[in-house]
């Protein structure tokens, strides 16, 4: 078994507040020599969806084996379960609610246990608000370790991990309907429409009243002007060259756009 695999963390904590710190050092009280890599912790606070979608597309840039520590936790301390997963590329740790089920989708869970063995947390009285030093943390660094999964808690069928759907996009024969996913610091709108459902066309989107010519990268367009395009995650994307789409055309999480196919020349 591989010891001091790579833990990284997700969490919207930010990093104004010491929340971040307090769980490396949990991590570090454990095993010092681990490895922490911080993927984010701008995470919009409670905002599962952003978790999911960060964690489902930064997952396969790491090496087998890493542990991904994820606090996205509106449910602390309610009955919602606190799980570590097994997948093909490594293990998951953190709330069962539905943060996981973009890696899980593009990678299914091989095994999942409950973490009900307080052995391995900071404290067997954990805080009733922070899940992510007392346990998850913890659980995260003993398992980079070297720890077996199975002695982490209750195993549990895998099948009944939450699900938070990505959305439905529709595919008709001349347009696809789909919603933004994700917005990032640029204000880049991230829809849930795969690049496979424009392949080999060209498009434009209609949204919030505009309609959003084609291109390849951000330069296609001046400065200041909107267009789409297949971002580096894979996604449709809107975006502004210079500027910002969230704030050109007043959208947000969740809001419909439809991709209208063109005819080729």
């Amino acid at each position: 078994m591989t010891d001091n695999r790579i833990i990284a963390l997700l969490s919207d904590f930010g990093l104004q507040d010491v929340y971040v710190g307090v769980m490396k050092g949990a991590i570090a009280q454990i095993n010092p020599q681990l490895k922490v890599i911080d993927l984010t912790h701008q995470i919009p606070p409670q905002n599962i969806a952003a978790g999911r979608f960060c964690l489902m597309n930064a997952f396969s840039y790491f090496p087998p084996e890493t542990v991904f520590v994820a606090v996205v936790d509106p449910g602390v301390g309610s009955q919602r379960r606190g799980v570590a997963v097994q997948f093909a590329g490594g293990y998951l740790i953190g709330p069962d609610n539905g943060l996981f089920s973009g890696v899980l989708s593009r990678s299914p869970a091989i095994a999942a246990v409950e973490l009900t063995n307080s052995d391995y947390w900071l404290s067997p009285h954990p805080s009733s608000t922070f899940h992510g030093r007392d346990i998850f943390a913890p659980v995260g660094a003993h398992l980079a370790s070297g720890v077996p999964l199975e002695k982490l808690g209750s195993p549990i069928d895998p099948t009944s991990l939450v699900e938070l759907p990505l959305g439905f996009y529709k595919m008709t024969e001349n347009s696809i309907i789909g919603t933004i996913q994700y917005i990032d610091v640029f204000g880049n709108l991230i829809t849930n429409i795969p690049a496979t459902a424009v392949e080999d066309k060209r498009w434009s989107i209609a949204i919030a009243d505009s309609i959003v010519p084609c291109g390849r990268t951000y330069s296609d367009v001046k400065v200041g002007e909107i267009i789409t395009l297949v971002g580096s995650h894979g996604w449709v994307e809107i975006a502004v060259n210079g500027g910002s789409a969230k704030s050109q055309l007043q959208v947000d999480w969740g809001d419909l756009v439809e991709v209208v196919y063109q005819t080729m020349s």
